[in-house]
């Protein structure tokens, strides 16, 4: 999926789900607690107006970033991470930090726990909560350590030259698992000591004679050969466990040796950390890629396996010819929870949650009826439900799907973007929450109270609210309109210190995917805040393929890229003017990345509406597209296969470059191997050649998205004073 937006939200991390309401009627009336079929609409988000200044492309890179909240086993205490941005760097430096509650309860001031030169991340609490894990760069590759929570120390437990990365405990404290990518043929055979050293040093050597070599040429004689914005080299993400009582010294062992992943290549079949431990620490769940491995860029086939931690012997639990993936064992470990698919080759199908029985083998699909699409998922501490993240309606909420036939679904959160979901044993659950007016904090709330009432969330840090008290922001209204076949929903926020007797330019934005969504969360680079601080309207549509209003309507963009997903945009806009009359609509522009670069190139061959257009990473041509993309798979279920397929090209733009006329700032990264750069190349090519005021903005150092702080800033700044240079003329 080409997803800009759900990477940037959790930095990372994570493909935007699919959630679906397909049967809404019925469903919302018997098998949901507490949602509305459709929130009240064209409804203002509350934005701080007294602070004393307008918010500023600096204030993105002054912001604190928080994520990946880890609660400990008794909810008394929180670790999480906090990003700062080092400009001068062109980094973003992350520490760890601790949030601990009273006596009384109440959650204490916030700590820095965890802070050096190096990059600290992904905090995971041992069972008895004594020792916090974490990953640190401090000894150059990645590599776990643990810091004792009584004595204020760390110690170094791993020294993998292929570095270690996503570590969990096992149940009992003595094991860590962890995620290393190693050569598939330099993978130990065996779990003797003198095996996995030889893998180290074999690694080590090929590696090294890679780099040292003045011969660069490579033979690849499969698929798959570079990956989102890197080349692969057919490494393999491999399991391994190792002792925690052992020093760095510590030999690991790697229970999945051979040609194939233990967790999904591509993010899009992610949910975070796709491996887990039996609750008697005897085995392990992981997530298995497609076999034969040559079909991997062309299939979405992943299944679950599991793994005996001691002698490496591993079961295929799964045989669903879609994807299944993230696993998770039960409280009692009578079953295996996980997140599946039904719909091969579709990676945007709707995400199910799957129950596994260890003793007879039988798969039930609890939320079969439920019409929407699970992301992350965790057992609540009782075992008579399961948390899953999902999205509704605009927003990515938290839901309790219990397991009992016939009981419904407890809605959790209502409104804005929940992620990084961590559930003690005690039944506490923490995560990250944040809107389109504010970053992410850290939020917990006890799933229900003695009375068995919910208790609503708590905000247990404030790691940003100084900076927001400075600050005036937009308003944002959460619209409802008619589009082509269906009501569709669009976010959109006034300037600052709006004026309704004013007239405004106008910019639509346009999200990737195309199944993904604009949701209530704050983004460090499509921020509508910042841009609507430019003196603009942001407008965001969710048109057809959009994630979070039903299935059928993900499933309406397959194909029909150019069709009603451009109408339904269209209809935003005309509503939007039509509504709103300080709107100034001879001051239009469109700007987006991925599938919204894509539209705003199909755009500029259909409209001349807009004074002009902002295209980055975007697809331009199906035919080369298809060919230098690295997930084939999505290009053949969304256009097909190109000498197979009858008007395979019938929305590509490169068909009606003759109809361009609106200027255009083209945006392309020379590493962005999921739309490589020669789509961005030919458009701009077919821009000058018309004479069509045109430039184009290369970045070579990034992939898919635009990361690093400097590139950041001047991506911006190149936008801005384009949409300038259009918009505020008189």
């Amino acid at each position: 999926m080409m997803n800009i937006i759900t990477v940037l939200q959790n930095q990372y991390s994570k493909a935007s789900s699919i959630l679906v309401l397909r049967f809404v009627a019925l469903f919302f009336g018997v098998f949901f607690s507490s949602a509305q079929l459709f929130p009240q609409t064209n409804s203002p988000q509350s934005a701080k107006t007294q602070g004393s200044r307008s918010i500023m492309l600096e204030d993105v890179f002054r912001l604190k970033r928080v994520s990946a909240p880890a609660i400990s086993p008794d909810g008394k205490m929180i670790a999480y991470v906090v990003g700062t941005v080092d400009k001068t760097a062109n980094r973003t430096m992350t520490d760890i930090w601790l949030v601990t509650a009273a006596a009384d309860g109440k959650w204490q001031e916030p700590k820095p726990l965890i802070a050096t030169p190096a990059q600290e991340s992904n905090p995971q609490w041992s069972p008895d909560g004594k020792t916090l894990s974490y990953i640190s760069s401090a000894s150059g590759a990645a590599q776990i350590y643990l810091f004792d929570m009584e004595k204020s120390t760390s110690r170094q437990l791993t020294n993998h030259y292929t570095g270690a990365q996503q570590q969990r405990f096992s149940p009992d404290g003595t094991m860590i698992a962890f995620i290393s990518s190693v050569y598939p043929d330099l993978s130990p055979k065996d779990f003797s000591t003198r095996a996995f050293m030889d893998s180290q040093f074999f690694n080590s050597q090929r590696d090294e004679s890679l780099s040292n070599s003045k011969m660069k040429a490579q033979i690849f004689d499969k698929l798959l050969y570079r990956h989102w914005d890197s080349w692969t080299d057919f490494k393999r993400a491999h399991l391994f466990v190792v002792p925690v009582g052992a020093s760095t010294e510590a030999i690991p062992r790697d229970l999945t040796p051979g040609d194939r992943d233990a967790v999904p290549s591509s993010s899009t079949f992610s949910a975070g950390d796709d491996f887990a431990w039996s609750p008697d620490s005897k085995e392990l769940a992981y997530t298995a890629s497609p076999l034969p491995q040559r079909e991997e860029a062309w299939t979405t086939n992943h299944d679950i396996f599991t793994v005996n931690a001691q002698t490496g012997a591993s079961k295929q639990i799964t045989t669903n010819p879609a994807a299944d993936a993230y696993p998770r064992y039960s409280p009692d470990g009578k079953s295996i929870a996980y997140r599946a698919q039904s719909t091969p080759g579709f990676e945007a199908d709707k995400w199910d949650i799957a129950l596994y029985d260890r003793t007879s083998g039988k798969i039930t699909t609890p939320t079969k009826q439920w019409d929407y699409s699970a992301d992350q998922i965790e057992w609540a501490s009782n075992g008579k439900s399961i948390i899953a993240e999902v999205q509704e309606q605009g927003e990515a909420v938290l839901f309790a799907v219990p397991l009992e036939a016939g009981k419904p679904a407890l809605k959790l959160t209502s409104q804005g973007t929940a992620s990084g979901l961590s559930v003690s044993s005690n039944g506490m659950i923490a995560f990250a929450h944040s809107t389109l007016t504010r970053p992410n904090e850290v939020m917990t709330m006890k799933l229900v109270d003695k009375s068995g009432d919910l208790k609503p969330a708590t905000q247990v840090t404030n790691t940003n609210t100084a900076m927001f008290n400075e600050l005036i922001l937009g308003e944002v209204t959460k619209l409802y309109f008619q589009g082509a076949k269906v009501r569709n929903q669009a976010w959109m926020v006034r300037p600052v210190n709006f004026d309704s007797n004013r007239k405004y330019p106008i910019v639509v934005m346009i999200h990737g995917g195309p199944q993904s969504a604009w949701l209530n969360s704050w983004s460090n680079r499509w921020n509508m805040q910042v841009w609507a601080a430019q003196g603009y309207i942001v407008l965001a549509p969710n048109p057809t393929g959009s994630t979070g209003f039903g299935q059928a309507f993900v499933n309406g963009v397959s194909k029909n890229w150019g069709g009603t997903p451009y109408t339904d945009i269209m209809r935003a806009v005309e509503y939007a003017s039509k509504t709103y009359s300080f709107i100034d609509t001879s001051k239009m522009a469109a700007a987006g990345a991925s599938y919204g670069g894509y539209m705003v190139n199909w755009i500029a061959t259909q409209n001349k509406q807009f004074k002009t257009l902002v295209t980055h990473c975007g697809v331009y041509n199906f035919h080369s597209m298809y060919g230098t993309t690295d997930e084939v798979w999505f290009e053949e279920w969304e256009h097909g296969k190109p000498w197979e397929t009858e008007n395979f090209d019938e929305f590509s733009p490169h068909k009606y470059a003759k109809d361009i006329t609106t200027p255009m700032l083209v945006v392309h990264t020379g590493r962005d191997y999921r739309v490589p750069l020669q789509e961005g190349m030919q458009l701009f090519t077919a821009l000058q050649r018309r004479n069509v005021p045109s430039k184009l903005l290369y970045i070579p150092d990034e992939g898919h998205w635009v990361l690093k702080p400097q590139n950041s800033e001047f991506w911006h700044t190149t936008i801005f004073d384009w949409l300038a240079s259009y918009l505020k003329k008189p």
